[in-house]
Formats: structure tokens, C-alpha cells, sequence
């Protein structure tokens, strides 16, 4: 009965988990360019009595073993890195990804870090900056003064034609083997891992790449339903758990109730 208990406590305590997963999905549902995650669960070491195929005596064998778990342990929490819905803006510098491919980004320390989130912005300087001002690589270019349009193009072309002229250059993305391995920083960014992979440069709807929407902005990926679904599941797997530590003390306090 003991063993119930503290496997009932595993199980209680992976269901927290997955409840702060959830909650955490559903509290970026507006987050542009996030990614939903989702937690993984292994069982945990088994107790065995009797292994299956032990001898019996006279060439006779146990079709099945005897073994007691010890419950559950959380052991990943995966990235989904399927597209999210794409919603209008209209801005010039709104710029989502229609597939594979991220935006490279330049932290403060020199670092390089990655993101989907193509709410774009331009510093005095006419750099091209996330909303926290890190200014993108890959092709990005600073915006000459008095820049009156400014077109890009699926493939990543940009015009920015003012009363000086026009200049062209050209965006490129990032992609990785296995998205699933990079670490999420925070400020809608991630980082390469030795999971992830290698960043691999690449131009805009060419060799498997996503194409570029001006005006657009890629926005998160997680769908209320099924995240209420989820939540409705863990909260009857945490329930199941609490009966079971429940019943197990009734069990005990029964048997350290009985009289000769």
C-alpha cells in the first residue's frame, strides 16, 4: 500500500506538470509565431517478483512475469512547430513565414538567436529590429531616410524606393534538421542546441524554405479546444491519482484497525 502511495504522488505531481504546460499554451494563445508544447511521460522502474520465462522445473517455463511500477515521470516537453493561422495587419514591416524557416536575430552579448515572430520594427538608425529592438541578420538592411515605399517580395526580395532612389537587397532564412531540440529563451526567441542541429542559410521558397507574406503575421499555433481538452484530461488523471492515495490510506487505516 505504501508503494501505491508514492506511485499515486508520481502520477499527481506528472499531472501538475502537464497542467503548467497547458497553462502555459493557453496563456500565449495571442503570442505572435509561438509554438504549443507538449509534455511527455515515461513509466518508472519496476519492481519484479517473478520474471517472465523462469524456469519451473521440468522444462516448464512462466508465461508471464510478476511486476509492480512505481508511476510516471515527465521526461520532454516538445515543441510543435506546425504554422499557425496568418492574420492581416496591413503594416509594411509585418512580415510572416508561410512554412520552414525562422528569422536571425542578434542578441545583446553577440550571440545569434532565432524567432518566427515577423512583427518587425525599424530604429533610428533604419535598422530592422524585433519589438525589443534586436536588429535581424540574414540580409536585413537598414531602411534609407525618407524611404516612401517599402515591398517585400515572397522570396525575400525588398524594394525600398524613396525620392533617392531604390535599393534592393534580400532576406534569407534559417531553418534546422530538428526544431524540436531548440531552446526557447523567452521574448518569442530560440537557441541553437546540439540537438537542433547546425543553423542552415537558405533564400525564401527555395529548396524546401517558407515563403515571405508582407502585412501578415504568423500567429500562435495553439487551438483553444484542444488545449480545454487537454486540461479537462489532466484534471480527471489528477483526480484518478488523489482516489487512489485515498483508498490506499483507507487501506492502511483499516489494517491498523483490526483486533485479535
Amino acid at each position: 500500500m505504501l508503494r501505491a502511495l508514492y506511485s499515486s504522488a508520481a502520477g499527481m505531481d506528472s499531472q501538475q506538470l502537464n497542467l503548467d504546460v497547458i497553462a502555459n499554451n493557453l496563456a500565449n494563445v495571442n503570442t505572435t509565431g509561438f509554438k504549443r508544447a507538449k509534455i511527455e511521460f515515461q513509466d518508472l522502474l519496476y519492481q519484479t517478483s517473478r520474471p517472465a520465462g523462469a524456469e519451473l522445473g521440468a522444462g516448464n517455463q512462466v508465461p508471464t512475469g510478476f511486476q509492480i511500477g512505481h508511476g510516471s515521470r515527465p521526461v520532454a516537453t516538445a515543441r510543435i512547430f506546425t504554422n499557425g493561422e496568418l492574420t492581416r495587419t496591413g503594416e509594411r514591416l509585418d512580415v510572416a513565414i508561410q512554412g520552414d524557416g525562422f528569422f536571425e536575430v542578434q542578441m545583446p552579448d553577440g550571440s545569434r538567436a532565432y524567432t518566427r515572430d515577423g512583427a518587425l520594427k525599424m530604429d533610428a538608425n533604419g535598422r530592422i529590429t524585433t519589438n525589443e529592438g534586436l536588429p535581424l541578420l540574414s540580409g536585413f538592411q537598414p531602411i534609407p531616410p525618407g524611404t516612401t515605399s517599402l515591398v517585400i517580395a515572397p522570396t525575400g526580395e525588398v524594394t525600398a524606393s524613396g525620392p533617392n532612389g531604390s535599393q534592393t537587397f534580400r532576406i534569407q532564412l534559417v531553418r534546422f534538421a530538428n526544431p524540436a531540440g531548440l531552446e526557447a529563451i523567452g521574448r518569442n526567441l530560440f537557441r541553437e542546441t546540439p540537438a537542433s542541429g547546425t543553423p542552415e542559410l537558405g533564400n525564401p521558397g527555395e529548396n524546401g524554405f517558407g515563403e515571405l507574406a508582407q502585412g501578415y503575421l504568423e500567429m500562435s499555433n495553439v487551438k483553444i479546444v484542444e488545449e480545454m481538452v487537454n486540461m479537462i484530461i489532466a484534471q480527471r488523471a489528477y483526480e484518478v491519482n488523489a482516489k487512489a492515495v485515498q483508498s490506499a490510506d483507507e487501506m492502511m487505516q483499516m489494517a491498523n484497525n483490526l483486533r485479535r
